[in-house]
């Protein structure tokens, strides 16, 4: 795939590796982010501002959320954009809530209709494992501290990413990617729908 397009396949939402068809073993998590990261416009990283403690991520994340997120591919300076929504609703095959996505990406100048699912299986500490739609795992992933910092393995590619609680209605995701042919950032606002 050329590196002018989003690491992920047009009709997919962007945020996790393009169903990472290669990655094996286990993701990694690195519950300690020590500050933005370098390269970071003063204020603009993900550990910046005050956080919001989540003691439940299904309770939380349950409802509907609107998105806008930009995507950077570092290595050529081509920036993409995608607005959309996010509903967290319960599995009809029960126990998690699938995470859906639907919206427009716009690379290039122009506009794709973009969609993309993920599962996530809550525990009783209220922390949450998350999955890919066919079931493979993606990371885990635990608000209690406001902020989480997951990394995903996809071949040789590097996928991390800081989840950052902002307030009740209010969360933010940043997913570097690094890689042989890939170097790239995204970053998302979720913001709670009323409705």
């Amino acid at each position: 795939m050329s590196s002018a397009r989003p690491a992920h396949e047009e009709r997919q939402a962007p945020d996790p590796p393009e169903e990472d068809r290669h990655g094996e073993g286990p993701p990694e998590e690195d519950r300690h982010g020590e500050g933005p990261h370098q390269g970071d416009p003063p204020g603009e990283g993900p550990y910046q501002g005050t956080l919001h403690p989540v003691p439940d991520v299904a309770g939380y994340l349950s409802g509907r959320w609107r998105i806008e997120r930009t995507v950077h591919d570092l290595r050529t300076g081509t920036e993409g954009r995608f607005h959309g929504t996010a509903d967290f609703r319960p599995d009809p095959a029960g126990g998690a809530l699938l995470h859906v996505e639907e919206g427009e990406l716009t690379w290039n100048g122009t506009a794709h209709p973009a969609s993309r699912t993920l599962r996530l299986r809550p525990r009783p500490d209220g922390s949450a494992a998350i999955d890919f739609a066919d079931g493979r795992p993606f990371h885990d992933l635990d608000l209690t501290a406001g902020r989480w910092t997951a990394v995903h393995p996809c071949a040789e590619d590097r996928y991390e990413g800081t989840f950052t609680v902002r307030s009740a209605d209010e969360w933010h995701l940043e997913w570097r990617v690094t890689g042989p042919a890939k170097r790239q950032l995204l970053r998302t606002v979720y913001r709670r729908r009323p409705d």
